[in-house]
């Protein structure tokens, strides 16, 4: 089984001009079907919950702090921090994500598959 693990994007740019991060095919661990991100958490408000059968996807905190808690099928848990808009967490199919969001955080979530409510695993 394939657990959870971080990689950085490549970033360019400079202080003066800002920075590009660049998320393309070639260099992630799938195709991205579907983009999507997460905005406006309330204070204490927990995301995720859920695992998939077959969906891989790619975390990224595009602004702010977002705590994650990660329990893959049989393993010990593993913990994240995403902070910086460089850090992508690769979460493989059948792991179970605990998304903890700070304040005014963005979560943009890159997946190999379309939606498919059938895909959830919710038990």
């Amino acid at each position: 089984m394939t657990l959870p693990y971080l990689l950085t994007l490549p970033s360019h740019g400079a202080a003066d001009s800002g920075r590009l991060t660049v998320a393309e095919d070639g260099q992630l661990p799938f195709a991205v079907k579907r983009t999507y991100w997460i905005t406006e958490v309330p204070a204490g408000r927990v995301r995720g919950r859920h695992a998939h059968h077959t969906l891989e996807q790619l975390l990224v905190a595009v602004h702010g702090r977002i705590d994650l808690v990660m329990q893959a099928e049989g393993e010990e848990p593993l913990r994240f921090c995403l902070s910086q808009p460089t850090q992508a967490l690769y979460l493989p199919p059948h792991c179970w994500p605990e998304i903890h969001f700070g304040p005014g955080a963005v979560l943009l979530c890159l997946a190999s598959q379309p939606y498919d409510p059938a895909d959830y695993i919710h038990e």
